[in-house]
């Protein structure tokens, strides 16, 4: 695959994916679904609390929906792509994906408005021509929540 395809499947990748989260975000069905759409079969996470791996399938949809669940209750509003730099790789049938993140949450201590960015970085397969996310570096999102006095 061409790279110039890469980056326009990614893009609108991402672009679906924020509009899932926006859909999460309001408690509309389906989105455990559409989340689960977006992940390979076997994924992979890393951060600040080490290396964990998953398998797609009926435990992880769960796990989205009491996760978007936790961001509705803690105040979160939007989450919107503010950065998107797409980089294929050699093969041509992967990229990485350097996002910014700019999120709005509603403090419920004080109820201003609390503005959050930050960055994950995302491998992508796009083998079968669908991009669907295998690995992804995460932030330390306890800590920023707890910075912003979130949680």
């Amino acid at each position: 695959m061409k790279a110039a395809t890469i980056r326009s499947k990614v893009e609108i990748f991402f672009k679906r994916y924020t509009a899932t989260y926006a859909r999460a975000m309001a408690d509309k069905p389906g989105v455990d679904k559409a989340v689960s759409d977006a992940f390979a079969d076997y994924f992979v996470e890393s951060g600040p609390g080490g290396v964990h791996g998953g398998k797609n399938g009926l435990v992880f949809r769960f796990m989205a929906r009491r996760g978007f669940s936790r961001y509705r209750r803690i105040g979160v509003q939007s989450m919107e792509i503010s950065r998107l730099e797409v980089t294929p790789l050699q093969d041509g049938q992967h990229a990485m994906a350097q996002v910014t993140w700019d999120s709005r949450t509603v403090r419920k201590a004080d109820g201003r408005l609390v503005r959050i960015v930050f960055d994950h970085t995302y491998f992508l397969t796009l083998v079968g021509g669908k991009p669907r996310i295998f690995a992804y570096v995460a932030t330390d999102e306890e800590a920023i929540l707890r910075r912003h006095r979130l949680i």
